[in-house]
């Protein structure tokens, strides 16, 4: 594999990796902060001197929705559960189910763009070589944000109260104490601005860079650098929702230890996965995490999104820890070369 010029020797992708991870993680970057701005016109600079055309794509959203949405799904599952241990009622638990499972995806599909509550403008930035569109782009989002909790409890948060309610509804609803009190890092999830975004997601645009280097200039393929990630995932629902779908290999969160692990969304993509070498490990989306990938999912498009990582990442993102104090980003140029053999082989299957 090859770039647009010569061929990068291991030491020069190491290099590269790392200097693209210091360059964009060295401050948090808020969606639509000039932070977030100053990381995309690194990465605007790295592509064209790779021989990428840049085009900026604007969008209009709803920034409550990421605000605000997973707070407010923690009260309505704290009140549901509340009020159906006080009632003895399964039908409230239901009835509160089905309000949580429709209104969250119509917020998430449609609400996020279409909702007329603090409307925001967002920023993709989009490079291609050549007229054509490509039918194959590499995807990483290029904002931060910190929560007063990491992710891993907010996951743990989300399964406690789906395995209380099922527990509720097929056993007895004692189970829903455990449900209050999944409901409370759901509740405490709010968003705000002092994590840096190391793993989340500076290694993963590090990654794509990277990886865009490694590949002949002559394949057809697209990178996408996508905003607003951590509000909704409204950059990539902006940028997929009038275009044929085609093929996206996305890439969230790259920590130095942990399995390579590429992470699949409904419908499966076997096809994406089997581009991978036998080491990467293959997983569901782990509940209670967001990534572009599902967007693009949703949207039709064959979607799978690379990560590495343990249970220590997910404590440390969303984290004032997420920071270059506590990576080095030595898993990066690995992800790399993964990453661009997938596409090249992707390519060649055409």
């Amino acid at each position: 594999m090859t770039g647009s010029s010569s061929a990068p020797n291991d030491i020069s992708v190491e290099t590269h990796a790392a200097e693209h991870l210091q360059r964009l993680a060295r401050q948090p970057r808020p969606a639509g902060g000039p932070e977030a701005a100053q990381g995309r016109q690194y990465c605007a600079r790295v592509l064209a001197a790779l021989g990428f055309e840049m085009l900026e794509r604007d969008f209009e959203y709803s920034a409550a929705v990421g605000e605000y949405g997973t707070p407010v799904a923690g009260v309505l599952a704290f009140c549901v559960s509340l009020v159906a241990l006080g009632t003895q009622s399964r039908l409230v638990l239901i009835g509160g189910a089905l309000l949580l499972a429709i209104g969250g995806r119509w917020l998430a599909q449609r609400g996020v763009l279409g909702l007329p509550l603090r409307r925001r403008k967002g920023v993709n930035l989009e490079a291609r070589r050549g007229a054509s569109d490509p039918s194959l782009w590499l995807v990483a989002h290029i904002d931060s944000k910190s929560q007063p909790i990491p992710l891993l409890l907010r996951a743990a948060g989300i399964l406690l109260v789906a395995v209380a309610w099922i527990g509720a509804l097929l056993w007895t609803t004692e189970w829903l104490y455990v449900g209050l009190i999944g409901s409370l890092p759901i509740i405490a999830s709010t968003v705000g601005r002092r994590s840096a975004g190391a793993v989340d997601n500076a290694s993963g645009v590090a990654t794509v860079l990277t990886a865009a280097s490694l590949l002949p200039s002559e394949l057809p393929v697209g990178v996408l650098i996508t905003d607003a990630e951590e509000l909704g995932l409204a950059g990539a629902r902006a940028w997929c929702s009038n275009r044929v779908p085609g093929v996206v290999l996305n890439c969230d969160g790259v920590d130095d230890t942990g399995p390579l692990t590429l992470m699949w969304t409904r419908p499966r993509a076997r096809r994406l996965e089997s581009a991978f070498g036998a080491g990467v490990r293959v997983i569901p989306l782990v509940p209670g995490v967001l990534v572009d990938g599902l967007a693009f999912s949703d949207a039709g498009w064959e979607a799978i999104t690379l990560s590495r990582g343990t249970l220590g990442t997910l404590r440390r993102i969303h984290t004032r820890e997420d920071d270059l104090e506590h990576m080095k980003g030595i898993g990066v140029a690995h992800a790399a070369r993964e990453l661009a053999r997938a596409v090249v082989t992707l390519t060649e299957r055409r």
